[in-house]
């Protein structure tokens, strides 16, 4: 199984830095703290306490088992920018492995939310002629990303293929 997501021939994935891993924790944090406290108060206006309680703790578990998935999410990224392709792997509960030749790509972009600003990272999108081969590597630190968009908008014009 990890042969077939494994890094091309003689060479290692690209980890992308922890500050990914807080990223999501931060976010999912945010979100189970809206979706626990607004269900709690509604369950206990509705049906009492108890309910209430029970909600407030599955969200708890939710939170838990999502921060700890945050980790794994993390270490899941991997890319190497290859000869005459960018390369991208990722998933923990569903593994993927996503090879765009720099021919195909046209528009490279650079993009960060609040968060992400002050967590001092940032995602390269890459979008090609086909909408379902789109792809992003995320969690780059701000400057590795603006190379890596110079990068790979130069040689998507050197790869061109006449599209």
């Amino acid at each position: 199984m990890d042969d077939a997501f494994a890094a091309p021939g003689g060479t290692d994935w690209s980890r992308v830095p922890v500050a990914l891993a807080w990223y999501r924790r931060l976010v999912t944090a945010a979100g189970c703290l809206a979706v626990g406290a607004v269900g709690s108060l509604l369950l206990f206006l509705w049906r009492g306490p108890w309910p209430a309680v029970v909600w407030a703790a599955l969200v708890l578990v939710a939170a838990v088992v999502l921060w700890l998935l945050a980790g794994r999410f993390q270490r899941s990224w991997g890319y190497v920018e290859g000869p005459a392709e960018l390369y991208l792997t990722y998933g923990v509960l569903v593994r993927q492995l996503v090879v765009v030749p720099y021919g195909r790509m046209q528009v490279v972009d650079v993009t960060t939310d609040l968060l992400e600003q002050a967590l001092g990272i940032a995602t390269v999108r890459v979008r090609t002629a086909a909408s379902t081969a789109d792809t992003r590597v995320v969690g780059l630190p701000l400057a590795d990303a603006v190379q890596m968009r110079d990068r790979l908008a130069a040689r998507s014009e050197t790869f061109s293929t006449g599209l």
